[in-house]
């Protein structure tokens, strides 16, 4: 239960990280003028916060070892980006407006982000496996 509660804290940093960026970055594009219109920004906020949630709780998933990892893969990034696309629809972040071309270019570009930020974590956590590796190695005085 703290694994699952550590990792949506974290889930929900990284989804308001980025939430706020984007926010920045659409501010930038309109000259100071963007608008949310029909979507209220305590709306959105709130929908990033599941949208953490729905990433960071399904991490957990990574502690069993009796699945294998491409399964806890699946499960992790399939339930995030399920909620995701749920939260999405909700609180008027995908563009139907633009037609069905912006609404996939949405879906690939959320999707390209999900994998961006999966593959940062899987990096940064090898590479500490990695090096606790390395160390066991070098006390009992083994050789790669």
């Amino acid at each position: 239960m703290k694994k699952i509660l550590k990792s949506s804290i974290i889930g929900i940093g990284i989804s308001v990280a980025i939430f706020v960026l984007i926010g920045i970055v659409f501010d930038f594009r309109f000259g100071g003028t963007f608008l949310m219109k029909d979507h209220s920004f305590t709306k959105m906020a709130f929908g990033c916060i599941f949208v953490g949630i729905g990433f960071g709780a399904p991490s957990a998933i990574y502690e069993n070892d009796a699945i294998s990892y491409p399964l806890q893969v699946i499960f992790h990034l399939g339930i995030g980006f399920a909620v995701l696309m749920i939260i999405s629809f909700a609180v008027g972040w995908i563009p139907a407006g633009f037609g069905i071309g912006g609404m996939i270019g949405y879906v690939a570009a959320d999707l390209a982000i999900v994998l961006l930020i999966w593959y940062c974590f899987y990096r940064h956590y090898k590479k500490e496996a990695d090096e606790i590796n390395r160390k066991i190695l070098e006390k009992t005085g083994q050789t790669e």
